[in-house]
């Protein structure tokens, strides 16, 4: 069997193609396999008939999968169709998409090794591309999984933001969190912003959300409420959590400095014993938060509210038992005298429909933040980004679960 036919074999060419010579540059490193078209007729990619053969387009080449250590290109001069609807039209070729300078077989690979990589720099200097074609690869690959991907199963959904820029510029992020994906990203953080992303679900889509996780930012609240009005929102119980602890801290802080100036010490030092969650502290802090717990500190008093609302409200076994545990802890913070406390506790109130909806679907912005955790390691690699274009498509590469490989077999 001669080089001519192994090539053939190798690219798949159907009846209508032949390998009709194989050039080996030792020197340059290099195999060129020459394929010409000897079919009877072309198929106009336009409507699909058979038709005569106008002329040739201008010889081509495409980059394919290496021979052994040799980098290779295919070159053809592709027929050009006569239609007599569709005019003058270049045919497709068997081996590639329209337009693509990479053979299917060499973007698939291509797309591996970006996706094992993790680098788009490392990934280009692997497949000794230019990292703009290593890109080009990567948008035609996230346009091909978009246009395959389904998402007629997302039922619980979560938005979150994260910063894009240096300056006060966002993104707005909708995550499956049943599925743990990223399904869009846009840039901002407007209600408008949100009211785009969360249509981009379709309107079937979005009929069939039926719980969506945030934190309490008005503009997502709002977007929510006017796209997915079959939904729940249901605020992130972490973001709650976020707060008390703020609020417990305030409250270290400023007693702290008060003891300091009495030559007091018992709260330098002790931030994160106060913060952290008892299967989070060490045995040294767990026995001085144990040890302070049942003192007239401010501080103390500070955390065991932030502890009964994590473990009583958070730990209640239904939606109505929560609700009487959250009016026992709000009488308690309410009245507490700590306003940090108290601003938490007027929050919780004013929000209180939003974290009922918790005891029904269970759901939290967790995978997002584990999402976003992916992402921030994303922008690290590539020391940030300028154009969200390029910031979308590396999100949606790395963390939209796509099936983005091109269909090799013919």
């Amino acid at each position: 069997m001669t080089i001519n036919k192994h090539y053939s074999m190798l690219l798949g060419l159907d009846a209508d193609w032949k390998v009709s010579g194989v050039q080996l540059d030792l020197e340059g490193k290099g195999v060129e396999v020459a394929l010409e078209f000897i079919g009877k007729k072309a198929t106009c990619p336009e409507c699909g008939e058979a038709c005569p053969i106008a002329d040739h387009a201008p010889e081509r080449t495409w980059r394919h999968l290496d021979t052994m250590q040799f980098e290779t290109v295919l070159r053809a001069c592709v027929p050009r169709s006569q239609c007599g609807n569709c005019g003058v039209k270049t045919a497709a070729v068997p081996w590639a998409e329209k337009h693509s300078r990479f053979t299917l077989m060499f973007e698939a690979f291509a797309i591996e090794v970006i996706k094992a990589s993790s680098d788009i720099k490392k990934a280009s200097a692997l497949l000794r591309l230019h990292w703009e074609s290593a890109h080009t690869i990567m948008g035609k690959a996230v346009e091909r999984g978009l246009a395959r991907r389904e998402t007629g199963e997302v039922s619980r959904v979560g938005i979150d933001e994260k910063s894009f820029r240096r300056s006060q510029s966002y993104i707005t992020i909708l995550n499956d969190l049943d599925g743990g994906r990223v399904l869009e990203v846009v840039e901002g953080r407007k209600e408008e912003d949100a009211k785009g992303l969360l249509a981009s679900l379709g309107k079937d889509g979005c009929s069939r959300v039926k719980a969506i996780a945030m934190d309490m930012w008005p503009a997502f609240i709002n977007a929510a409420q006017a796209e997915l009005p079959g939904a729940d929102i249901v605020f992130d119980k972490f973001h709650v959590s976020g707060h008390l602890n703020k609020a417990v801290d305030e409250v270290r802080r400023k007693e702290n400095a008060q003891l300091l100036k009495g030559g007091v010490e018992t709260l330098k030092g002790s931030r994160y014993s106060w913060l952290r969650s008892p299967d989070t502290r060490s045995q040294k802090q767990t026995s001085y938060v144990e040890g302070l717990r049942r003192s007239s500190l401010k501080t103390a008093r500070a955390w065991a509210i932030k502890e009964f609302f994590n473990d009583g409200y958070w730990g209640s076994r239904n939606e109505a038992f929560g609700e009487t545990l959250y009016k026992r802890w709000y009488a308690w913070a309410i009245r507490s005298r700590l306003e940090p406390i108290k601003k938490v506790a007027r929050m919780v109130k004013k929000h209180l429909w939003g974290l009922q909806t918790w005891f029904l679907h269970g759901i939290t912005n967790a995978v997002s933040e584990g999402l976003n955790s992916r992402i921030q390691a994303i922008k690290s690699a590539s020391r940030g980004f300028r154009n969200f274009k390029n910031y979308r498509t590396r999100i949606l590469f790395f963390c939209g679960k796509l099936e983005m490989r091109p269909n090799t077999t013919h």
